[in-house]
């Protein structure tokens, strides 16, 4: 194909794919998808096996592995912080866990008057394009887009008892988190197809493959986007020890929330200071560039189980065996599933309008990377606040584009942030000490009867605390001085240059990036092709203390 291009999309991950699938769909344009990993070879259970989601969280094969900076307020600890390097980016390795967020995130976008097309009544019908339900679409879902929702059955009696606790607890049980209500206690939603991982590469690029107009790159690390005058022309990248050129009408960098802002600096974009110390010429000033960024940390919760109901057994080698035979034969059993099976979503407090906190319930007490903290049987909340008002920074720790960048979270910043864990915590430990856990309750694994006070939880957060790895923002879209795209993701200042990822949000979602991220590329691909925008959709909500929202 030609090296010439109407498109060249930056990252194959959950927003390139999903534009690279779009963008295709017009048999005119030429686009060019550029990946810095490996193919999603369907043939490595690693990455298709629900249950075997650790192993790519930890392996380097599929990942950047990128580690933020001594965090000074997490007793200098450096947080691990894995990205997908890989046909379908992040969606490969992450968790499979489908949380749109709560509408008052997207109205909170809205209230810039730039934003306006982003409103929940904007985005929503985007979020239903993209998604085919298991269950059935309704108003809020859908049901014939190119990624797979499968609602998780929680068969085994622990998500029972948390369903009740949480209720008796003082928490509402909600039928969909991503429908009218996200508030409440319930089962979550799983990006999972026919019991296999349902990713983007699998989901938008499998049926756009074969199209003569999308050229698809793998192995191919973006150096460098060239600006002539106010324009973006192309970029350079390596291949294989091979340099290459391409030129496209417009490029559309989607690395991600730490390699966009890292590219974006690379070529010249950023804070002028910042650049000229590592020797690369200004193309464009724009401050805003690898500020703002947000995450969400998570501590686990874990308690001992007095019966042997949880999944610890699965651990044993001979019964992992047993598992994996019967997902590679029947697609089904343990294999299938992420165990994210249930969560919820709850106000810390009676001063936060919407729900501040995210619990993921897990049936084992385990670790991300798969390990037991004990030889028991128990059970996990995994807690984190939403909305934290820490922020901090992905920068450029050089001009060689091999170097990894400079990142720090921030973590535990603001008084707000640390006020929030001391509730995040005891909210927890309110619903394992519920009725419904009575029968099943043996002793706190963590953080253990010894850490009381609110200084003893904070350091415990200190100690413990671990990414939920859903880094945003560091690109945001709006009006402001210290924004970088605007409402239609196009970089202020430059043109031709798009940024469509988890970057561009200005202020972090409730719960997990995926769908939002998935959701914000599928609006950006009809705003690309200057297509007449789905029409939006006004539908009721729930909030606290309203016995109806709606948005506008």
């Amino acid at each position: 194909m030609s090296t010439h291009y109407d498109f060249i999309i930056i990252g194959a991950g959950s927003a390139g794919s999903v534009l690279a699938n779009r963008l295709s769909e017009n048999p005119d344009a030429r686009v060019l998808l550029l990946e810095a990993g490996r193919p999603d070879h369907r043939w490595d259970f690693r990455l298709h096996m629900p249950a075997a989601l650790a192993f790519p969280l930890q392996s380097k094969t599929y990942n950047w592995w990128y580690d933020s900076e001594p965090e000074p307020h997490m007793n200098g600890r450096r947080i691990y912080h894995p990205r997908g390097k890989v046909l379908g980016g992040s969606s490969s390795i992450n968790g499979m866990i489908y949380i749109r967020g709560n509408p008052m995130d997207y109205e909170r976008w809205s209230e810039d008057q730039a934003l306006a097309h982003w409103s929940y009544a904007h985005c929503l019908p985007y979020f239903k394009k993209a998604e085919t339900r298991v269950k059935g679409g309704d108003s809020y879902r859908g049901d014939s887009g190119p990624l797979t929702t499968t609602t998780s059955a929680c068969e085994n009696p622990l998500f029972h008892a948390f369903f009740e606790a949480g209720q008796q607890a003082g928490h509402p049980f909600t039928d969909d988190v991503n429908g009218y209500q996200q508030e409440g206690v319930g089962h979550f939603d799983m990006t999972v197809r026919d019991g296999k991982r349902c990713n983007t590469s699998r989901g938008h690029l499998d049926p756009a493959r074969t199209r003569p107009n999308l050229h698809i790159e793998t192995h191919a690390l973006v150096t460098k986007i060239h600006i002539e005058g106010e324009r973006a022309t192309g970029v350079d990248y390596q291949q294989r020890g091979n340099a290459k050129r391409a030129t496209a009408n417009e490029v559309i960098l989607s690395g991600g929330a730490i390699n966009s802002p890292q590219l974006l600096e690379l070529s010249g974009i950023g804070q002028p200071a910042r650049l000229e110390q590592h020797g690369i010429a200004v193309k464009h000033a724009l401050p805003g560039v690898g500020e703002n960024l947000q995450d969400h940390l998570e501590v686990y919760v874990q308690q001992a189980c007095s019966q042997p109901i949880s999944l610890y057994s699965s651990l044993k080698w001979y019964n992992q065996a047993l598992i994996g035979l019967k997902w590679y034969l029947f697609n089904s059993g343990i294999g299938a599933s992420n165990q994210f099976e249930a969560g919820g979503f709850i106000r810390s407090n009676e001063d936060v309008a919407y729900p501040n906190l995210q619990y993921h319930f897990l049936p084992i007490a385990i670790k991300y990377d798969g390990t037991a903290p004990k030889d028991t049987h128990g059970y996990q909340l995994h807690v984190g606040p939403m909305n934290s008002d820490s922020r901090g920074h992905v920068h450029i720790k050089s001009a060689n584009p091999q170097d990894k960048p400079e990142i720090l979270f921030n973590y535990l910043s603001t008084e707000k942030d640390r006020r929030e864990w001391v509730e995040a915590i005891r909210k927890t430990r309110e619903i394992f000490a519920q009725p419904a856990f009575d029968a099943l309750r043996a002793e706190e694994l963590q953080p253990g009867p010894d850490v009381q006070s609110d200084q003893e939880i904070l350091e415990f957060v200190r100690n413990h605390g671990e990414s939920a790895y859903h880094p945003s923002c560091t690109c945001a879209m709006g009006s402001s001085e210290a924004a970088v795209v605007d409402g239609d993701l196009k970089v202020h200042g430059v043109e031709n240059l798009r940024v469509v990822d988890a970057s561009v949000m200005p202020t972090i979602t409730n719960g997990n990036l995926n769908a939002p991220t998935i959701m914000i590329a599928e609006k950006a691909a009809d705003i690309i092709l200057g297509n007449t925008p789905l029409d939006a959709e006004t539908v009721p909500w729930h909030r606290h203390g309203e016995s109806e929202s709606s948005n506008r």
